[in-house]
Formats: structure tokens, sequence, C-alpha cells
């Protein structure tokens, strides 16, 4: 069976959906991305990516975007300190010499998230993604799916692929396996205009990122091409933390106040963060996908990301793992065969995934304990 007149839907248009569809269209496959944001305009937050040679740089790599991304990823941004909660610096990256260079086995080159996505957007045929398309249900139509969105919409697929996250729409339809509490939860704010907002934080960070430790706590700071930084404030909490704590995560005064009470004897100079950050804050309990998860391949549906194998981010899999899923995804899909390459994707990338969230929940283990620091500065001087 030929790709004539099939045609692909992909729900979700972040890193991995978003390099599925380049790949397909390089195959001359009918793609349309389906994106809740309400245009490209809107603005991409979160920390940098680190993208692996053996994973998100390879998806590039064969998306023919090599030369794209070594024009858009920031040299330097990788080098890491690690400091204690004093922000007394234990380790420095920015001191060591190294030959790796771009694209050595251990290299792994920071790109920004907007910057990533620009750069997948404009390699797309002209209308590939539908924008403010906020995924709503889809029900059974012949051999494909109706998809039905928010705004009074709806699109035909003969193939769906959920590329739609953590929360996804997509992944009831494929499996009923929820994901599990990890223990620990974050809260994630932005600094902007860090070198005048927070002189001192930025004087730290130097360009790269800070890994803070302490009382079994952790603060990283991620630079941004933009003059801004990221940060995340992680710790073991409860599950129903934030809908029972009380607090309202768009009142600095009110996160602040959480922050010195969790972080308690914590060094004052982090309070620039949390005094200059603009709200809101965005409260985050992790989550992770069972690691032996199994379910039945359909023909005409599967999922990639988040929405497959959602995981913490302590061992910075997820977007990579993202970007392999769309790349061995449009190596394996045969229409000829079409639940079968299905089936060998899927077993694939289950494997993978759960390998890939065994150690994060490992890192988020250790990464939380009293000991923490001292096993991170072990694990640098032993490379």
């Amino acid at each position: 069976m030929s790709n004539q007149n099939k045609i692909i839907a992909i729900v979700g248009g972040g890193p991995g959906g978003l390099t599925l569809a380049r790949l397909l269209q390089i195959k001359g496959e009918q793609v349309k991305v389906y994106e809740r944001d309400l245009n490209k305009e809107v603005r991409v937050q979160g920390a940098t990516l680190d993208l692996h040679v053996d994973s998100g740089l390879a998806a590039l790599e064969k998306a023919g975007l090599m030369n794209a991304f070594k024009a858009s990823y920031r040299p330097g941004a990788e080098k890491m300190r690690i400091v204690d909660k004093n922000a007394t610096i234990r380790y420095d990256e920015h001191r060591e010499s190294t030959n790796e260079g771009f694209g050595g086995k251990f290299s792994r080159p920071e790109i920004d998230r907007g910057p990533l996505r620009n750069m997948l957007l404009e390699s797309l045929h002209p209308g590939t993604v539908v924008w403010d398309s906020h995924f709503l249900a889809m029900s059974r139509q012949g051999d494909g799916w109706q998809l039905f969105f928010k705004n009074n919409t709806s699109a035909y697929a003969d193939l769906v692929i959920g590329a739609d996250g953590a929360n996804s729409g997509i992944r009831p339809y494929v499996t009923p396996i929820q994901s599990f509490y990890s223990g620990v939860s974050v809260v994630d704010g932005n600094v902007y205009h860090s070198e005048k907002s927070t002189p001192v934080i930025h004087h730290l960070l130097k360009g790269g990122k800070i890994f803070a430790m302490g009382n079994c706590k952790d603060l990283i700071v991620s630079s941004k091409g933009d003059g801004s930084l990221n940060f995340y404030a992680s710790c073991k909490t409860e599950e129903g933390w934030v809908k029972n704590g009380g607090i309202d995560f768009s009142d600095k005064s009110q996160v602040l106040q959480w922050f010195k009470k969790e972080f308690s004897g914590w060094g004052n100079i982090w309070l620039e963060l949390f005094e200059n950050a603009s709200p809101p804050y965005i409260p985050r309990t992790l989550y992770c996908m069972p690691l032996d998860q199994f379910w039945d391949p359909l023909p005409n549906l599967t999922l990639l990301g988040d929405a497959a194998h959602l995981m913490p981010p302590f061992a910075g899999e997820g977007v990579n793992m993202a970007m392999l899923d769309a790349l061995e995804l449009s190596e394996c899909l045969d229409w000829n065969e079409v639940q079968k390459s299905i089936a060998s994707y899927e077993e694939n990338m289950r494997k993978r995934g759960a390998e890939a969230a065994q150690a994060s929940l490992e890192n988020a283990e250790w990464m939380h304990s009293e000991n923490a620091l001292n096993l991170m500065l072990d694990m640098f001087k032993s490379v």
C-alpha cells in the first residue's frame, strides 16, 4: 500500500512532534501538526536542552538540520558549576580543559527551547502546523480517526501520533496505564534580564548552569541566550502538596515565603532569584510511567515522548528520547504493514524509555539525599 492520500496527524508541536513531522515530510508523507499554542510567537518557557549524540543529535542529522543546529546552539552553555547551599563553588567546569569538541561521544551541546522550535518550524512545509488546536477528543472513522479540537474545528487522519506530553489527551485511546508519583516536586521560575535583575546569580552562572545541593534539596539554574535564566527548586514532597498547600504561585511573596521555609538553612544569595522572578511560578509534581508498561499495538495510533514514557528530568533524557522516538518511528513506518511497523517501533521505544526512566528515578533519589553533594562531586571527579 502506498502513502498516496494517506494523512498523518501529529498531536503536539514540541521537539518530538516537530522532528517527526520533518522526518516524515522528507519521506513524502502528508503531515499535519496540531498544536494547542495560539501561534508560533508564544514564548517558550523552561530550561535549556542538552542534545545527545546518539539520540537528539542523531535525529537532527537525519533531518538534515545539523548545520542549522550548529548556528543556533550555545557553546559553553553546558558548563556547570556545582555549589553547596551557600553557593560555595565545589566544582567548576569553566576551569576544566577539554578537547572533546562538538559532536564528540560525550558532548551535550545546549540549545534554548525557542530557537530549537523555530529551527524545526522553519524546516516544515508552510501550513504544516495548525495553531490554536487544543485536542478535545477523537472517534473512529473508517480505518482512521476524526479529531475534534476546543476551537470547534475537526480533522481526519489515517494515522494519529500522540506527541502531546505528560498530560496527553491521546494516550487514553492507546492504553489505560497511568503514571505514578516520583516523590519529588519542583517549583519552576524565570528571571528576565538576569544581568540587571539578579547580578550576583548571573555572575555565578557565567553563561552556563548551576547545580546547588544541600539538606536533601536541589536548585538548578540555567542561563538562556535571550539574557534570561530559568531555575528549578526541587525537593521531596507529598503528592498533593500543590493542591493542599494553600500557595498562590502567581503571588511572588507567597512563593518567597515557601522557599524560605522549605529551603531553611540555605544562604540568602538564593533569595535574589525568588525576589526577582517574573510570576507565575510553575509548580510541578514529577511523575513517571511504569517501567514495565505494555499495550497491544494499534494499526492507526501510537505515541512518542512524554505521552509514551514520561519520566522525571534528572537524567536529561526526556527531549532526547522524544526525538529518537521520532527518528525510529519515521524509519519504521510502512504503509504495507502499518500495525506491524508500529509494533516494532513501540517495543523498542518502551524498552529505551524504561531504561532512561530507571536512570532518572535513581538520579532523583540520590540527588535528594543527605549526601547528594558529595555523590555529585565524586561522579564528576571520576569522569
